[in-house]
């Protein structure tokens, strides 16, 4: 396997590592600021930082080394929607993304999906586009905004700086109305650029259905 598709093989491979982490303290009834809750932030932020450089580096590697390929173009974004889409179904969970969201999302990746594989079938692979690559770009930046609340309320800062007064119940609610208009942005962007590759690719799809 060429060295840009390894990669991205690693995000696959975290997506799974990060849903487990995430979801541990949850499954064995740790309360926010146990050792496990604080050692379960503390290992699937840097996980996930890791698994978002490696979009970085496969697409350094494969210009550096000519390693562009039909595979890797296809490859790349289903590797990140993979990484994504597990994100999300965590701060779905956790109240940092609406649920409406998170389905029109699905949506979309799915269509994307789909238009992709009728592409390939007629011989053309569908390279990220500057919409999509912005859309990622977003979807990156609403993760990270939900971990940094996340890690907050995880580590029991968040219940230390309640209870002294520090903030107020009002800012904590603003702190999650401040993730949903992330994600809302990332919903948004994300249909954007799926029109843009309609406009751009929709013809393989007409000549295909008929």
């Amino acid at each position: 396997m060429k060295t840009s598709n390894k990669f991205t093989l690693c995000r696959i491979i975290c997506a799974p590592i990060f849903f487990i982490l995430y979801f541990l303290p949850i499954w064995l009834g740790e309360k926010d600021g146990s050792v496990i809750s604080i050692i379960s932030f503390c290992a699937f932020t840097p996980l996930l930082v890791f698994a978002e450089i490696t979009d970085y580096l496969d697409g350094r590697y494969a210009r550096k080394y000519d390693e562009v390929s039909d595979f890797g173009k296809m490859f790349d974004p289903f590797a990140d929607v993979f990484l994504h889409l597990s994100t999300f179904s965590c701060f779905v969970f956790s109240g940092y993304m609406p649920t409406i969201l998170f389905v029109l999302i699905l949506y979309r990746e799915f269509s994307q999906n789909f238009l992709r594989m009728v592409a390939a079938k007629n011989g053309t692979a569908i390279a990220a586009r500057k919409g999509g690559k912005l859309k990622t770009v977003f979807y990156v930046i609403s993760c990270f905004v939900a971990v940094a609340v996340e890690g907050f309320t995880r580590t029991g800062l968040a219940a230390q700086a309640l209870e002294s007064g520090a903030v107020s119940e009002n800012f904590l609610d603003g702190l999650v109305y401040v993730c949903y208009t992330f994600f809302g942005i990332s919903a948004l962007l994300s249909y954007v650029s799926f029109l843009d590759y309609l406009k751009n690719f929709g013809g393989i799809l007409r000549e295909a259905s008929k």
